[in-house]
């Protein structure tokens, strides 16, 4: 018996030898509070490519320091970062898997910032720092810090990047009216400043890699942007120059009225919504571990590609077993050597 889940993908130049994607979490375990990855994240990214995930999406990975959530996040904002990144991306390749790397900002959410920015002084709630507002030379400035962070992404051989333009971090910050009341261009037009960062780190590509956006389809909030405004947004980077969209939702603010699903697939209706409107490449996730649902993603035309998050935090070789749960066939063939007795 065949799998969708098991068959290759094609993103641009790159090709996945399954539709199963590593979802980026931040693993907050970086030691020296330095950005760079420790031999925790080595094996946590390797073992994941040794369980025969297709494409992994290592976790948000900071522009600069404040921009991070906490001080012990990922960062790409020096040279000296670049070869720990490096060093886990060719023990990847050797698994057959492919590695990109989320390149974001926290705005208002970094929470070890001692002066946190933002599009406007609006705090994120009363547990957080009120931000001070860019200035719109600051937030030209900040996109130049995106595609810096991307090039030193690509020079430690990433096969693509995925920007955060969700759960309530910088990008989103600026793309929603909830947290964007400037009156400059870039309060005219909530979507230029994820525009023009994505144009920026476009630039810095090499030909045919793939560039991704993480977006927040819909808010929760009283006062949040609907499925039809996260469509717009959609349609306003593909344009600039997005290859796949990772459709996620919330993390603007407290869910109102309109709360988020707690079960299997919630998030699935925005990834389909997104994909018939734009016909882009989209990747799926929330709670979509239970291999028989993942395949009914794929096989109802849902999206292109699976994202599982804790899925593969409880189970670093959930690929593996979700391929022998669809087909009733060993996988004996495509897991390293040193493991095919236990399959």
């Amino acid at each position: 018996m065949t799998s969708i889940l098991n068959t290759p993908f094609r993103l641009n130049g790159l090709e996945l030898k399954n539709r199963v994607v590593m979802a980026p979490m931040c693993q907050y375990s970086v030691d020296a509070k330095d950005g760079i990855p420790n031999e925790w994240h080595y094996v946590h990214y390797i073992s994941r490519a040794a369980g025969g995930a297709g494409l992994i999406i290592m976790e948000m990975t900071d522009v600069e320091p404040d921009g991070r959530i906490t001080d012990n996040d990922l960062g790409l904002w020096s040279d000296e970062q670049i070869p720990a990144f490096a060093r886990i991306v060719k023990e990847v390749h050797k698994y057959g898997s492919r590695i990109g790397v989320q390149i974001a900002h926290a705005g208002r959410k970094a929470q070890d910032a001692e002066q946190p920015v933002a599009p406007s002084a609006i705090a994120f709630n009363d547990s957080f720092k009120t931000p001070r507002a860019l200035t719109t030379a600051e937030v030209k400035e900040m996109i130049v810090k995106f595609g810096d962070a991307a090039e030193r992404a690509v020079k430690a051989g990433v096969d693509m990047i995925e920007l955060h333009g969700a759960h309530g971090y910088l990008i989103h910050q600026f793309q929603s009216p909830r947290s964007n009341k400037r009156d400059d261009e870039y309060g005219k037009d909530l979507a230029l400043f994820g525009v023009e960062v994505i144009r920026e780190v476009k630039s810095r590509l090499p030909e045919g890699m793939p560039l991704a956006i993480r977006i927040s389809a819909v808010e929760y909030a009283d006062d949040g942007y609907d499925i039809d405004y996260g469509i717009e947004l959609a349609r306003r980077y593909k344009e600039a120059g997005v290859d796949v969209l990772h459709v996620s939702t919330g993390g603007e603010g407290e869910p109102g009225a309109r709360k988020p699903g707690n079960y299997p697939g919630f998030q699935v209706p925005a990834a389909r919504a997104i994909r018939e409107a734009l016909g882009v490449p989209v990747i799926a996730v929330g709670m979509l571990e239970d291999p028989l649902l993942a395949e009914k993603v794929l096989a109802d035309g849902d999206a292109d590609l699976i994202g599982i998050g804790r899925g593969l935090l409880k189970d670093p070789y959930w690929t593996y077993h979700a391929i022998e749960a669809l087909t009733g066939s060993s996988v004996r063939d495509i897991v390293p050597v040193a493991y095919r007795r236990g399959f």
